[in-house]
């Protein structure tokens, strides 16, 4: 087992392919983003005059690609996991492939971190992203209240150990 293996979705061949097109030094990379740029997996930012037109990924190394969509479908049909909810999150908005594209991506950056410090992965949690702001979830649920006609009043619950 190596460190990539700690990565939801990577198994052996996957991490074999990352570590067999990007290089185990990640000091050949100044950043994460200088990774996922060279790889063709960053979205691309065609926008003139306050227009937004299609943001298409990148041409990269094919195989890597592969590998990392491979991965982030099975990261995305986890049971649970921050890829899971990340993935759940973009589908919902942006479509099936536009999200598995997503998920690989934070899947090289994940592996770029892992790689460049020598540490396992920490999964973040299914609720990571719920949990980091209470307070904007809290409104956000409230004015989806109010929208469908309830008056909402909100009172903590008591702390318990």
């Amino acid at each position: 087992m190596t460190l990539l293996d700690t990565i939801p979705g990577v198994d052996q061949r996957t991490a074999q392919v990352i570590v067999a097109e990007t290089g185990a030094d990640m000091s050949r990379f100044a950043s994460s983003a200088h990774l996922a740029s060279w790889a063709g997996m960053c979205p691309g930012n065609n926008e003139s005059a306050g227009k937004h037109a299609s943001g298409k990924t990148r041409k990269g190394s094919k195989w890597l690609r592969g590998a990392l969509v491979e991965s982030a479908g099975a990261a995305a049909r986890a049971k649970s996991g921050y890829l899971r909810s990340q993935y759940a999150r973009l589908k919902g908005r942006r479509g099936h492939k536009k999200a598995i594209v997503a998920v690989g991506h934070s899947i090289l950056v994940i592996a770029y971190h892992v790689l460049a410090r020598r540490q396992p992965y920490a999964d973040l949690g299914t609720d990571y992203l719920v949990l980091r702001d209470r307070t904007a979830y809290t409104a956000r649920l409230v004015r989806q209240l109010e929208r469908l006609g309830h008056k909402v009043t909100l009172e903590l619950l008591p702390q318990t150990a």
